[in-house]
């Protein structure tokens, strides 16, 4: 029964037998900084905006679709304006 490898330790010894740096080889990689994996994408948001269910009569959702593409964002803001909430 062949051994089992040790996550991270290379298999090979001469540099002629390490595998090819491939694109997919970095697509899959850890980024580092030090001992800290960084994450990839966008970081995420000290107060991220929350997911809910809310019930709206059909004639207010639709009157917010109608106004196309970020009617919930225009919800979101006459909700605020109506709560006399600061902006942003």
């Amino acid at each position: 029964m062949p051994r089992k490898r040790k996550s991270g330790v290379a298999a090979w010894v001469d540099r002629d037998d390490a595998p090819a740096l491939t694109n997919k080889f970095f697509d899959r990689a850890e980024i580092r900084r030090g001992d800290k994996i960084l994450r990839r994408g966008r970081p995420p948001l000290p107060n991220p905006k929350q997911a809910v269910k809310l019930r709206l009569d059909a004639d207010v959702l639709a009157a917010y679709r109608k106004t196309g593409t970020g009617w919930q964002t225009r919800i979101n803001a006459d909700l605020r304006k109506a709560r006399k909430l600061k902006v942003g």
